[in-house]
């Protein structure tokens, strides 16, 4: 298949980039900028900035579209994240129009629907912080189901770094109770599963996976908001 990818430069991006690659996917990879860099075999990276350009030329021919587009960790950017979400996916959506592409799967968040989830002192700081950017997601989501497209929102829990596994657990809309992380190679292989496989069409499947305790930390929450 042939696959656009935004974000492409992404914690997420590289993970379902390298993924598809091995599974012999050609990529068009799209970002903003590009270094001088000599990109792997397979993968055509493209200047595309998801929020002024017209995206629709840079989707010909293409059989899907994989959003991995996200803002950071930076509390300035959380409290006042860009309009990548909302204005971001609703260009590319006019994008994948122009050009006839039908399949889209997008990053989400399970605390779009609950915002219950993980231990008290990742929810009090968290929920503050991301406020916005889930209120950002949400509206996304709207976008979706307002267009005609065979989208799919996967919604992770809190992401973490690590690779990718075979027991993580998938459920429609909300991760479960008792469960909070989720790997971003996990998420990315969930998203390439959903365009090759044609799965969870017009849902929002959720993920999320049990990890070491150490993972759910006071500390471990310090380091993801402070730095």
């Amino acid at each position: 298949m042939k696959l656009a990818v935004f974000g492409a430069k992404g914690a997420v991006g590289r993970k379902l980039i390298d993924q598809a690659l091995a599974k012999g996917h050609e990529i068009v990879a799209l970002e903003p900028t590009w270094d001088d860099a000599e990109p792997p075999a397979g993968v055509t990276p493209q200047t595309c900035d998801v929020l002024k350009d017209d995206i629709g030329p840079h989707l010909e021919g293409c059989d899907a579209v994989l959003s991995c587009l996200g803002v950071g960790n930076a509390v300035g950017t959380l409290l006042d994240p860009p309009p990548l979400y909302t204005r971001g996916t609703s260009n590319i959506l006019a994008g994948m129009h122009k050009a006839g592409v039908s399949r889209v799967v997008v990053i989400s968040a399970t605390f779009v629907a609950a915002r219950d989830r993980g231990p008290l002192h990742f929810r009090v700081p968290a929920m503050a912080a991301l406020h916005n950017v889930i209120e950002q997601m949400a509206e996304m989501e709207a976008l979706l189901r307002a267009s005609d497209t065979e989208w799919t929102a996967v919604r992770p829990g809190w992401m973490m770094d690590g690779p990718p596994t075979d027991d993580y657990v998938v459920t429609p809309d909300v991760i479960p109770q008792d469960l909070i992380r989720a790997r971003m190679a996990d998420v990315a292989q969930l998203m390439l599963a959903c365009v090759e496989e044609g799965i969870w069409i017009r849902q929002t499947p959720a993920l999320a996976r049990a990890e070491d305790p150490d993972t759910t930390s006071i500390e471990a929450v310090a380091k993801e908001f402070l730095g």
